[in-house]
């Protein structure tokens, strides 16, 4: 069985990033995954921490099912993904089970820690995938196998000193969009904090946005979701790059490409 994992810091971060490119591996055969670390806790000024975690778990398994995931519960709370033993063993135990062939994650740097440490700890865990004597939590076996891991472009598509980031490849998500935005409203008690909270003028039109600005990048598709390659080192073979049996919905970035090799 051919597996993709997608893993997030909160509800609502795969959707905003990773949903498309997610759905279109299902309809190529994959199984797949949908992990938040964090309960999402914090993202409210209108319940208290208890109700919203209640809320917002519920929210996230409805889009899973819009979404056809496998939907794996949070064990952090938002601000407190750290990088730590406990945290990477139970991340390792994910992994482990899933045994997925695809990682999609959070970008290197983001605007902020729990993003970062997401995808922190979803490259140490899937590098140990292997590691026999690294114990997870709980014990699940070690197993070596070929295990390609993605970053999505930052929240806003840039970096925290503004700069905007270009994505190694593009993924056309047009055919997906409707299905990604559906998942997205899913998170219905999210639309009001994040406008209020991080100024933004409308939570979907966001994630459209970013979606429309991400296919412009590409210079050929509409709505699109753009990844970065992690260094092969430790995970698969140097070529490998399994994103590939998108097909025509899937285009390098020459001059990302290009770049890889400069001083």
């Amino acid at each position: 069985m051919k597996t993709a994992i997608a893993i997030g810091a909160h509800p609502d971060d795969i959707e905003f990033m990773m949903a498309g490119t997610l759905l279109l591996l299902k309809k190529q055969g994959f199984e797949i995954h949908y992990l938040n670390l964090s309960t999402g806790n914090l993202g409210t000024t209108e319940y208290d921490a208890e109700s919203i975690k209640n809320i917002r778990l519920g929210e996230a398994k409805s889009a899973a099912a819009i979404l056809g995931a496998h939907f794996h519960p949070p064990f952090c709370n938002d601000l407190e993904i750290f990088y730590d033993e406990k945290t990477l063993r139970r991340m390792a135990a994910i992994i482990r089970e899933v045994k997925p062939t695809i990682v999609l994650t959070h970008s290197p740097v983001d605007y902020m820690e729990d993003h970062t440490n997401t995808s922190r700890l979803a490259v140490t865990a899937s590098f140990a995938r292997g590691m026999p004597n690294f114990h997870s939590i709980p014990e699940r076996s070690a197993d070596n196998y070929n295990c390609t891991v993605y970053h999505a472009l930052p929240h806003g598509l840039k970096d925290p000193l503004r700069k905007t980031v270009t994505a190694g490849a593009f993924v056309n998500t047009t055919s997906v969009h409707q299905q990604k935005l559906e998942a997205l409203k899913a998170h219905q008690s999210q639309q009001n904090w994040l406008d209020v909270s991080q100024k933004l003028n409308s939570y979907l039109q966001t994630m459209e946005d970013f979606s429309l600005k991400t296919g412009q990048m590409s210079q050929k598709f509409k709505y699109a979701e753009g990844w970065r390659r992690h260094l092969h080192y430790g995970f698969c073979g140097q070529d490998d790059d399994p994103l590939k049996v998108l097909g025509n919905d899937y285009v390098v970035s020459e001059e990302y490409e290009r770049t890889l090799d400069q001083f």
